[in-house]
């Protein structure tokens, strides 16, 4: 009986194909490999041609799903092909680490030090190599043999071990202890030859055997907590994620590179790999010529020989892209180590692999509604008159709900209509914790939205709150949520003292009327609430309004503009009469603060209420002396704000303004001049620029005149332009 222990670098293409060789030279009755139990009964969907690399192991606490621990797998990770070699061969294969089920159930692990969870730096910088990547490469993933690399692998952590003092690590003595049960379980069982596969820091611990009663003493009293398992598909981007081994690697493209490229000669490695950096670069319409990929080639293999290496390594081949492919610059490097270097190659896992039905429902609709999930951003543009837009906007709604961002809602911009989304999509890994978790609230993704949206609703501290994620729901399509919210907004409404959150309830309410035909939604209720809203905000806004310092009226005043833009998106008679005529009370009332009764005055002038004499009389009594000069300049703020072309364009606004300013005394000219200066800073710069010219020019008697006086229209002055107005107008 012989138990051959293979320490390997996690993740390491040189290390999983010298420990392919070396289990086809052994042939083992049996492999034991570190990682956890608790999956063993996954092992069999290994084989599945639908499992395709990378994927993860993730074992979880199901009453708290993010206690969870990521087992990463590469096609070039040893741990991977140990496992495909025994499976294919009819091998016993059984994981030997702690089980998750203690390891979970004790306190968050301490931080272990640097050099128990890589001991490869250290090594690296005593053999005079300032990266480990670099070390590790040349020692072990660029060799291309495997003759005594285990054994010297071993030697070597011995010796490290013994360099290192002890530390008083449990979590670390009780991995070790688990696996060297394992191993004797594996000898009692009558196994003649043992393959032990492992990291390579717990090689020299597993080949010396304390006896059985150490081990057991130290896994004795261990916790025990429930766990669940199951495979996800996982990324070369989250291949650095130090999780369940500890252990990431920071160029996955590259190994995966080395690992289908590297038994070939090394200038065929290098080739290949230069091809891949110019199609990528004439994917995004840079230069990448046949020529320069032959420069970089030499390039590359040149500064190989400089350094003494017997293969090119990624650090040449970086350098000989950034000088030819790039005149050296970072940003196109940028590009190659996110898409090459790093890679954004995503696995999958089959279908009959264990998942919660939530995840199962996701799938299900990822394929019928033709969203394959990818890590690659992209947008997405949606039209929602198609069912199988509208369809796919549902979903991304009500994941949103669950706190599963697969998509971020984007404006549609340039997009006229209503009937456009626009999402970034991108998918992360770790949306299967989220989805485990959002299980709770039930087993398909629109029942589970329902039950997340009426909990909130139950917790809503406001009546915003209520209405914002009504939009949600009726965005997410989740009839059963609408009537729920319903009920709960209308008794928010009811109770509601504050007159803001009635005006901050009204433009959601007010944008799901305006789009529900486009959603095909019911809209019925929403009227209901609505009326409600618009009656209260009517009665309650003049109080409301009264003895106003600065800070609440500009508040006042936004919540003012967004009630009177929803009133107006709702088109209702009723609603723009009784808005009116609050509007005509606060414009009419002269102890309010000016920036408010001048923006009521200015909307009633835009909806044609007043007309510019009204408006102009309305001005002349804010700037009259009898009103203190702030007040004053903030009446002419709210008038004015954000548009000055009404008094270009008026001569009767602009003569009542005009006479005020000039009539200020100068001290209180400088004082206002800020407050001015406020207000005409909203305008456009073209604005300003013809308000200055019209200063400048001052204002025609005539155009200030009645138009009684104006003289007799000129017919035969205006018959000489006829035939000019006939050629433009085609006639």
């Amino acid at each position: 009986m012989t138990t051959h222990i293979f320490g390997i670098r996690h993740h390491g293409p040189g290390s999983a194909r010298s420990l392919q060789q070396a289990l086809q030279t052994l042939q083992p009755d049996t492999i034991l490999i570190e990682g956890p139990p608790d999956a063993e009964p996954l092992l069999p969907l290994l084989t599945s041609p639908a499992m395709q690399p990378p994927v993860a192991l993730l074992i979880y606490t199901p009453d708290k799903p993010q206690n969870c621990v990521y087992y990463p797998f590469a096609i070039f990770s040893p741990e991977w092909q140990a496992l495909h070699y025994g499976l294919t061969h009819n091998i016993p294969v059984r994981f030997m680490d702690l089980p998750l089920t203690h390891r979970l159930a004790l306190e968050p692990e301490a931080e272990e030090s640097n050099i128990s969870e890589d001991p490869l730096s250290a090594i690296a910088e005593t053999a005079g190599y300032s990266d480990r990547e670099i070390w590790w490469e040349h020692m072990v993933e660029q060799r291309g043999d495997s003759v005594n690399l285990f054994t010297a692998i071993l030697e070597l952590m011995t010796a490290v071990r013994q360099e290192i003092p002890p530390r008083q690590d449990p979590i670390e003595a009780q991995r070790e202890a688990y696996m060297r049960k394992t191993i004797r379980e594996a000898e009692n069982a009558g196994f003649q030859r043992i393959a032990v596969v492992c990291g390579a820091w717990h090689c020299s611990a597993l080949s010396t055997m304390p006896s059985a009663k150490e081990d057991t003493a130290i896994l004795k009293g261990l916790p025990k907590t429930k766990v669940e398992a199951t495979w996800v598909p996982w990324t070369y981007g989250r291949l650095s994620y130090t999780s369940g081994y500890g252990a990431g690697v920071e160029s996955p493209g590259w190994y995966h590179h080395l690992w289908e490229w590297g038994t070939q000669k090394n200038t065929l490695v290098t080739i290949r790999w230069m091809t891949l950096v110019a199609q990528l670069l004439r994917e995004q319409d840079l230069d990448a010529s046949s020529a320069s990929v032959i420069e970089a080639v030499r390039l590359a293999e040149t500064l190989a020989a400089l350094r003494s290496s017997s293969r090119t390594g990624l650090p040449e081949l970086n350098e000989a892209t950034q000088t030819v492919f790039c005149f050296g610059s970072d940003l196109p490097m940028r590009l190659i180590h996110d898409k090459l270097i790093v890679g954004d190659r995503l696995g999958k896992v089959p279908d009959e692999t264990p998942m919660v039905p939530l995840q199962q429902d996701l799938i299900k609709q990822q394929k019928r509604l033709r969203m394959p999930p990818d890590i690659a951003e992209k947008t997405l543009d949606l039209d929602l008159r198609k069912e199988n837009d509208l369809a796919r906007s549902h979903l991304l709604h009500r994941l949103n709900l669950l706190d599963i961002p697969w998509g971020q809602f984007q404006q549609a911009g340039g997009k006229k209509g209503t009937f456009h989304e626009l999402w970034q999509l991108q998918w992360h890994p770790e949306f299967a914790v989220n989805l485990i978790e959002a299980g709770i609230w039930g087993n398909t993704i629109k029942d589970a939205a329902t039950a997340k949206a009426c909990d909130i609703a139950d917790n809503a501290q406001d009546l915003p709150t209520l209405t914002h994620l009504l939009n949600q729901v009726i965005f997410s399509d989740l009839p059963d949520a609408v009537v729920y919210l319903m009920s709960q907004l209308e008794n928010a409404a009811a109770l509601a003292s504050d007159v803001t959150y009635l005006m901050a309830a009204l433009p959601p309410l007010a944008n799901v009327m305006r789009y529900g035909n486009v959603r095909q939604t019911d809209t019925a209720m929403v009227s209901h609430v609505i009326d409600g809203l618009v009656a209260r905000i009517c009665i309650n806004l003049p109080g409301a309004c009264a003895c106003l310092d600065d800070d609440a009226a500009a508040a006042i005043y936004e919540s003012l503009m967004k009630v009177n833009s929803a009133i107006a998106l709702l088109k209702n008679p009723e609603y723009i009469t009784a808005w009116q005529q609050v509007l005509i009370q606060l414009s009419d009332n002269q102890s309010l603060h000016g920036i408010i009764a001048g923006r009521c005055c200015r909307l009633l002038l835009d909806a044609g209420v007043y007309d510019v004499t009204q408006s102009a009389l309305r001005m002349g009594l804010a700037l009259s002396v009898a009103n203190e000069p702030p007040q004053a300049a903030a009446w002419v703020e709210g008038f004015l704000r954000g548009s000055g072309l009404l008094l270009l364009h008026d001569d009767k606004l602009w003569q009542v303004l005009d006479n005020w300013v000039t009539g200020l005394p100068e001290e209180l000219f400088i004082i206002l001049l800020p407050l001015l200066r406020r207000t005409f800073g909203t305008f456009p710069a073209p604005e300003r620029r013809q308000m200055g010219e019209k200063v400048k020019r001052g204002l025609n008697p005539l155009l200030t005149s009645d138009s009684a006086n104006l003289g007799e229209f000129n017919e035969d002055n205006a018959a000489l332009i006829l035939p000019l107005v006939a050629q433009l107008l085609g006639i």
